[in-house]
């Protein structure tokens, strides 16, 4: 039974999410948007925290292919969905939900290209080098989007507007649910051991024989696909997007969730996507402000409790053996 506690559990978190999707008409607007948002940096944070934490290495970028997986999902909506729907039997619920979900992974699938493409050569640096190489790709990519023509594919920098407000919660919190069962699944196997091997000690994992490099890329390649499709369901949340809204605050933002959750702790790292999510919606009024309560809760976070607010859960990580 415990062998397929995580698949029971990912069916039970696919059932409750569609049952309150289907209920999701009775609830306040105002707070179902929080939950999107919610469910999106889940998304965003457990993705990064697979590099960040588990892997051992720092990226600055992850905005970066959120914004590709953004751009690719709308740009496929808004030119090939509307000839994709009737091909799947005219406007239903079913083609334009399937319409959605090749959208998504062809965003999820444009960010995992970029993240190999920067992943191979990047990361065989460490430490701060590649926080700024994948700072620099941060900007590379939202400078490139806001110098776009503005009449060209791409919106130039007023960015992309008009796109479907498709994303429910139903595919915010299905997405969010398949990408933790990935990523635990992924650490807690064999294959995943070298993971946890790279990030505690990269040189002996190197002379024991492990490829440090490919499960690097590996890690970046994942993270990315997950990121994609997280600006996927952004985009369709927000139906308009813009370069500035993918710039290095976004990535921080991400960075300062994984941190205060716990360096390679799935569970605190979804709680803590939950807190501050709901934290920066309390700062609205006093945006301002919201950099320096980041800021300063980092700072304390870090002298009062470094290793994050739960560094380890028993049931998303396997019983060590004696």
């Amino acid at each position: 039974m415990k062998r397929y506690s995580a698949q029971i559990a990912l069916i039970i978190a696919l059932a409750v999410s569609l049952g309150i999707s289907l209920a999701s008409n009775s609830i306040d607007a105002y707070y179902l948007d929080i939950a999107l948002n919610v469910g999106i940096n889940i998304i965003l944070a457990v993705s990064l925290n697979l590099v960040n934490g588990h892997t051992g290495q720092f990226s600055l970028g992850h905005a970066a292919f959120m914004a590709v997986g953004a751009y690719g999902a709308s740009i496929f909506t808004l030119e090939a969905s509307s000839k994709l729907v009737p091909m799947l039997g005219g406007p239903s619920a079913f083609a334009t939900g399937l319409a959605f979900l090749i959208a998504l992974v062809i965003g999820g699938l444009c960010a995992a290209i970029c993240g190999w493409l920067v992943g191979m050569p990047s990361l065989r640096l460490k430490g701060d080098y590649l926080a700024i190489v994948t700072l620099g790709f941060n900007e590379i990519v939202r400078v490139i989007l806001q110098n776009t023509s503005g009449n060209g594919m791409f919106g130039g920098p007023l960015g992309l507007k008009g796109i479907p407000p498709h994303t429910t919660f139903f595919w915010v919190f299905a997405l969010a649910a398949i990408c933790v069962y990935v990523v635990a699944s992924m650490v807690n196997s064999t294959y995943g051991r070298g993971f946890l091997a790279v990030r505690d000690d990269e040189v002996a994992a190197g002379s024991m024989g492990i490829n440090t490099v490919r499960y690097k890329v590996t890690a970046f390649v994942t993270g990315s696909f997950f990121a994609g499709l997280s600006g996927g369901l952004y985009a369709h949340l927000r139906t308009t997007i813009s370069p500035e809204g993918f710039n290095f605050l976004k990535s921080f933002d991400i960075v300062v969730i994984v941190i205060l959750g716990g360096m390679g702790s799935t569970a605190g790292v979804v709680l803590a996507a939950i807190l501050l999510t709901v934290l920066n919606e309390f700062l609205r009024d006093f945006e301002q402000y919201r950099m320096i309560v980041f800021s300063l809760l980092l700072i304390i976070m870090m002298i009062v409790r470094p290793q994050g607010l739960l560094p380890s859960l028993p049931f998303l990580n396997r019983k060590k053996s004696a």
